[in-house]
């Protein structure tokens, strides 16, 4: 027990640093098969399917891996029971977007050639609630080797899809080759979750297993609702801010050209670089979920103060030197990457407030792990609504995409010190 926390999290930190590199090659190689206005329109969407995906899981995955740890539940029937759950939503949520997403993309985005990406969008869940569903099962287990070996297999076939994929559909219209994009998530997903069901032990079901009991669905919904309810509600901050950046600005004399172009930099390059570190600090966060759950069913809380200093400990480790590099070096690597020169400024300004990005990740997720997941998420709703507030008044004071990284700025300070201070209130004991 004592080990297997830095086992894991070494496991995941090398196997992380693989799939980054992997991920890396596909983002320049993306950028520079779409463009920036390429990089923008799927900047614009993805808010918009995170929302969507935070709304399809229903937290069921960090549910799973809560319970699972536990060893006091039907594994099979617990599986089974989150993915009924999340299929069934799946297919609502593909309705509405078959029917509404001409008029999302319209009204809303104001850019019809999101419509085909938004679209493809209700395609694509269902495989991914399947995938992290199973995905859970070997993060309870503590086995760490599944989860690095489909997320380095789901980055190549990514990449060959993008390479072979892209320029026959951009050759149709930018926004075919968007919509690609999203739907190469398919033929990722599907490939974790054969990789997934070979690996897992016993994997024949019986009728039992298959059908959700009362028991298990309220374990998972108790834990499932207030968790997805954080992530919900961080996914509709993410969803507004393109609506609110293209509504203000278009109001006091920005082009919808100059919106699309800088909301591409930032999301497309800035964020993507200042956020390469995030990857293994979620990787340590997942590790921690199990044995934090572990122990504090057993008042072990020494012991889970000394992991969670691990987990911040590791997180910085791996923040600290990167953000130093981000500071130094970033028309290098933007130049080296992207191929551009473009958002240096934007770099320097968010890069050190990342450092608090890194460790709210193992932060939260020891809240979700000692079940005070609706901590979580008031901080989490507090964060947003500061975050729309900041966003929204400092749109107005003709910054530019400024106000959306003094926006973000916010969000991470208010919602990192909120969640610390919860965790020091609950080990307290």
């Amino acid at each position: 027990m004592k080990n297997k926390f830095i086992k894991s999290t070494i496991i995941l930190i090398v196997g992380g640093f693989f799939t980054k590199i992997l991920g890396m090659i596909i983002k320049i190689i993306l950028t520079r098969l779409i463009g920036t206005e390429g990089i923008g329109l799927y900047s614009m969407i993805m808010p918009t399917f995170m929302l969507l995906n935070s709304l399809a899981q229903l937290g069921l995955p960090t549910a799973l891996n809560v319970l699972i740890a536990n060893e006091k539940y039907n594994t099979k029937n617990l599986i089974s029971t989150a993915i009924i759950i999340s299929i069934s939503i799946d297919i609502i949520i593909l309705i509405f977007l078959i029917t509404s997403s001409t008029f999302l993309s319209v009204n809303l985005l104001n850019n019809s050639k999101l419509s085909f990406g938004l679209t493809s969008i209700g395609f694509v869940l269902p495989f991914i609630t399947i995938s992290n569903c199973l995905r859970s099962y070997f993060f309870a287990k503590s086995r760490m080797y599944p989860h690095v070996i489909t997320n380095i297999i789901e980055d190549l076939v990514k990449l060959i899809f993008i390479i072979i994929g892209i320029p026959f559909f951009i050759v149709k219209g930018i926004e075919y080759a968007v919509a690609f994009v999203i739907i190469s998530n398919i033929f990722c997903e599907l490939s974790s979750i054969i990789i997934f069901l070979f690996l897992i032990p016993n994997f024949k079901c019986n009728k039992k297993d298959l059908i959700p009991n009362k028991k298990n669905t309220k374990s998972l919904l108790k834990i499932a609702i207030p968790t997805t309810g954080s992530r919900l509600i961080g996914s509709i901050g993410y969803f507004l801010e393109p609506i609110i950046i293209t509504y203000v600005l278009t109001c006091i004399g920005y082009s919808n050209n100059f919106i699309i172009n800088e909301y591409g930099v930032i999301n497309g390059y800035v964020m993507q670089l200042v956020l390469l570190p995030s990857f293994f600090t979620a990787a340590i966060s997942q590790a921690l979920i199990p044995i934090v759950s572990k122990n504090f069913a057993n008042k072990k809380y020494f012991y889970i103060k000394r992991k969670v200093k691990q987990a911040i400990f590791f997180s910085l480790l791996i923040g600290i030197p990167a953000t130093i590099i981000f500071e130094i070096f970033p028309d290098i690597l933007l130049k080296f990457l992207f191929k551009t020169n473009k958002g240096i400024m934007y770099i320097k300004v968010i890069a050190p407030i990342c450092l608090l990005h890194y460790i709210q990740s193992p932060i939260s997720s020891t809240l979700q792990a000692m079940n005070k997941a609706r901590i979580s998420m008031i901080g989490t709703l507090i964060g947003m609504i500061i975050r729309t507030i900041s966003l929204f008044i400092f749109s107005y004071l003709k910054i530019g995409l400024w106000s959306l990284l003094i926006a973000t700025s916010i969000n991470i300070i208010f919602v990192t010190f909120f969640d610390l201070y919860f965790v020091k209130k609950y080990l307290k004991k």
